[in-house]
């Protein structure tokens, strides 16, 4: 009698277990594949978005500005509404 030799079923377990670890190779491809496209996929959105807040960045780079123009427009609004009141006040005298 033979030592080394397999049942019949031994053999069949063998089979299952060597058909298992290929099942189970594929699917770590396949899983690693999709892990490794979708980064890339990451990578090139975040360097869209790094681009696009640069140019933001550089479209607001004079921002100094909005200050001093803010208070200009509120001396403006002041004056127009001196204009009006006073054209109230002797809009009504005139009329009377």
């Amino acid at each position: 009698m033979d030592l080394l030799a397999l049942t019949d079923t031994q053999e069949n377990l063998w089979w299952g277990v060597i058909i298992g670890g290929f099942v189970v190779i594929i699917a770590v491809v396949v899983l690693l594949t999709m892990l490794v496209l979708l980064v890339r996929t990451i990578e090139q959105r975040v360097a869209t978005i790094k681009d696009t807040l640069e140019r933001a960045a550089a479209n607001t780079a004079d921002t100094a500005l909005i200050g001093e123009t803010a208070a200009q427009v509120d001396a403006v609004l002041t004056e127009g509404l001196e204009h009006h009141l006073f054209l109230g006040r002797v809009l009504d005298k005139v009329r009377s």
